[in-house]
């Protein structure tokens, strides 16, 4: 599965244990799907740039 995590909306930083983890709040059969599906990206994923999103929008 390709993700693209890094410029993802919900990729936050934790500053206690300096890391990035995933902000949404999913249950453990989401999770399950999200790994055991190695053909689709992540559906929750968002894209961070706000340029990428202006170009959908013209």
């Amino acid at each position: 599965m390709q993700m693209h995590c890094d410029d993802c909306t919900y990729y936050e930083y934790d500053e206690d244990d300096e890391a990035y983890y995933c902000g949404v709040n999913m249950d453990e059969d989401d999770y399950a799907k999200l790994m055991n599906n190695s053909h689709s990206e992540c559906p929750y994923y968002r894209n961070n740039n706000e340029y990428e999103v202006v170009k959908h929008q013209m």
